[in-house]
């Protein structure tokens, strides 16, 4: 029964690929462009593009399980290709954001609503895992940890539990594998704030890391540099809300998986390179 893994090249693609190949699943990987998959000799490899849903079938072709991340975009192209190919089964990779009551409205939170409510109405099979903050997201950091061992945030006190990519690719093959309820909000082991992330990447990596507080007006156009304003916007919200208790740790990945999530500890070492 072979597995389509979309977004093969992602961080958490990967970690899936990674654990189905372990297990000695039959997979296939996808990315847009095959000249750039890097990815592990004898994984077959297909070109797909979710905004081009002409590319789907060829990729979809005798599929019966998928991880998918898609945009908003691209998920009515899929339900029909996936429809069509007699797909079984698919776990997409959403938002822990989109189980959040204050998130409502917000444009990071809304554009997962929007994959979810197409899957829910195409007839397909469908189970989302919700992380809700990604301990790679420290990952914007890396540029300037390197250049200038600095760190500018908004809110440095605000407390988050980073799951690390690991342990949401590990939901996911559960949830591939027919796991029940993996779908709750998805967090790593315990709420740290961003200053203590920091200090453990600099424990990482050997070396101190200063930080700069940001207002929320410098926040804005800080995130505005990688992201449109609505999402630059939807961070600043989401932070602002994670100062005053808004993002919870939960025990979805120790139900899920039976054993304590990662530490974001683990992740700073896993990544040290990416800081140096």
């Amino acid at each position: 029964m072979t597995t389509l893994v979309i977004g093969a090249r992602g961080s958490i693609g990967r970690e899936v690929l990674r654990l189905l190949l372990a297990a000695g699943e039959p997979v296939r990987a996808s990315v847009r462009n095959r000249a750039f998959a890097d990815l592990p000799a004898g994984v077959p490899v297909v070109a797909a593009d979710l905004t081009r849903p002409e590319t789907l079938p060829a990729a979809l072709d005798g599929v019966k399980k998928v991880f998918l991340y898609c945009p908003p975009e691209g998920v009515e192209g899929f339900a029909k290709a996936a429809q069509d190919a007699g797909v079984d089964h698919v776990v997409l990779l959403s938002s822990g954001s989109v189980l959040l009551p204050y998130a409502a409205g917000n444009a990071i939170a809304e554009e997962h609503r929007l994959v979810e409510q197409a899957l829910a109405g195409s007839g397909l099979r469908w189970t989302p895992i919700r992380p809700l903050v990604l301990a790679n997201n420290a990952l914007s950091w890396g540029h300037s940890i390197r250049a200038d061992s600095v760190v500018r945030l908004l809110h440095p006190e605000a407390a988050m539990a980073p799951v690390h990519e690991r342990d949401v690719a590990a939901v996911a093959v559960a949830g591939l594998d027919g796991v029940d309820d993996v779908s709750g909000v998805l967090t790593g082991p315990e709420p740290m704030t961003q200053r203590h992330q920091v200090e453990l990447i600099a424990q990482a990596v050997g070396r101190p890391i200063h930080i700069e507080e940001l207002s929320a007006e410098e926040g804005r156009i800080h995130f505005s540099r990688f992201m449109p304003p609505d999402a630059a916007d939807a961070v600043v919200d989401l932070v602002t809300a994670a100062l005053n208790g808004g993002s919870p740790a939960t025990t979805t990945a120790q139900r899920v998986l039976g054993r304590v999530p990662l530490p974001f500890a683990q992740w700073a070492r896993d990544h040290a390179a990416d800081f140096r």
